[in-house]
This record gives structure tokens, C-alpha cells and sequence, in this order.
């Protein structure tokens, strides 16, 4: 099964695609799409829906896997998180895949084995679960990556 994983954010959207036969993953491709900060709010949202797009259109992933909201303390990022998570959620449904939603401490808890992970232990596990040489970069295709495994994990288990 081909899955995309989808940090989602408006000023980074990290996403990462793997394929995954059983308990075997494997990086297909990764990245994430940048805004100009020159951009008005609206223009970055289609930005990023049509770099997703484009992404999905390119390889065919069968199913989306998109990190859920966290809201924590920044009420202003928080919102603007939502915001980009909407144009991931939306991009993925109208490309017609199927959309699955983890919180962190789900991906966390799928890819290191504990809920309250640090990003770095998240970042090396995505690695070694991938056999990539390096830490995927930027962090946000890393944490792409590892939504993604979250979700093969879900369905080996």
C-alpha cells in the first residue's frame, strides 16, 4: 500500500510518502512545500493545496494520513494550524483517498513505542523503521514520514 503522510501547517506543509508490504516500509518520497511570505493568507493556502496536488497526482498514493489537531497554549497558531490541516484534509479528499487522522502522541507512540516522545527520538526511529542513511529533512517531512508509518502500523496490527 502506497501512503501519504501530511504534517500539515501554513507556512511549512511537511509531507511524506511510503509503501508499505506487511511489516516493510519504505520512503518513496519526501518534502515539503514552502510559502513566500510575501503571499496574503489566501494565496498560501492554494499554494499549498495545489503543491499537494501535484505531489498526490505524481505518485498515486491510495490512502492520506494527516496529523489532528493539537491545540495547545497559542491560540493564533493553533488556528492557523487548522487552517492548513483543512486544505491537507481537503486535497486528499477531493484527490478521492481515503483520510486517517492521528494526534501526536498516537504517531509517537507507533513510531518510538511511547506517547510523549521527543521530536529527535521520533526523527532517528523514522529513519531506522525507513533504513534512510540520514534523518529526513526538513523536520517536517520527517514528521510526515512518521504519520504515515503510523498509519501501516495501525493496519499490520
Amino acid at each position: 500500500m502506497r501512503v501519504i503522510g501530511i504534517d500539515p501547517g501554513t507556512q511549512v506543509c511537511g509531507y511524506g510518502i511510503i509503501d508499505s508490504v506487511g511489516s516493510k516500509m519504505k520512503a518513496v518520497h519526501f518534502g515539503a512545500v514552502r510559502v513566500r511570505k510575501d503571499m496574503t493568507f489566501p494565496e498560501r493556502l492554494v499554494h499549498i493545496h495545489k503543491e499537494l496536488l501535484e505531489v498526490i497526482r505524481e505518485f498515486k498514493p491510495e490512502v492520506a494520513s494527516v496529523e489532528r489537531l493539537f491545540v495547545g497554549k497559542n491560540v493564533r497558531s493553533a488556528m492557523a494550524t487548522g487552517e492548513g490541516r483543512g486544505i491537507a484534509v481537503l486535497t486528499a479528499a477531493l484527490a478521492g483517498l481515503p483520510v486517517h487522522e492521528y494526534t501526536p502522541a498516537e504517531v509517537k507512540k507507533a513510531v518510538v513505542g511511547v506517547g510523549g516522545a521527543h521530536k529527535t527520538q521520533v526523527q532517528e526511529m523514522v529513519r531506522i523503521i525507513l533504513g534512510l542513511e540520514e534523518v529526513p529533512r526538513p523536520q517536517d517531512a520527517a514528521d510526515a514520514l512518521a504519520i504515515a508509518i503510523c498509519h501501516c502500523q495501525r493496519l499490520t496490527l
